[in-house]
């Protein structure tokens, strides 16, 4: 593949179509190689197990997306709020050890 980059980038001179052809010729020849290879065999394995094991997940419906996202909204809004009163709290505190009250 990387060859056939590497042609595409060298050939910036000569036709669109002869550049494009180096390309899917790179790109034909990695997947011939790969496909020969221990490696590229396990690789389409991994792959073709990988597509099976998406069809069995079991995705949330619109509804219990949309109640999801809401519970997670609202914890972040609470612990926001909480984190700003900390905060606030803190300053106050510090402001009066320091004698920097208003």
């Amino acid at each position: 593949m990387a060859a056939g980059i590497a042609g595409f980038i060298l050939l910036q001179d000569s036709a669109t179509v002869i550049r494009v052809l180096v390309v899917l010729l790179g790109f034909l020849s990695a997947i011939t190689v790969a496909w020969f290879t221990t490696q590229g065999r396990e690789f389409y394995a991994f792959c073709r197990e990988s597509a099976e094991e998406t069809k069995k997940v079991v995705w949330p419906t619109r509804k219990e997306t949309i109640q999801t996202s809401g519970v997670v909204f609202a914890f972040v809004v609470a612990m926001a709020l909480f984190l700003w009163l900390v905060d606030a709290g803190l300053l106050a505190a510090v402001k009066a050890i320091m004698g920097q009250g208003d």
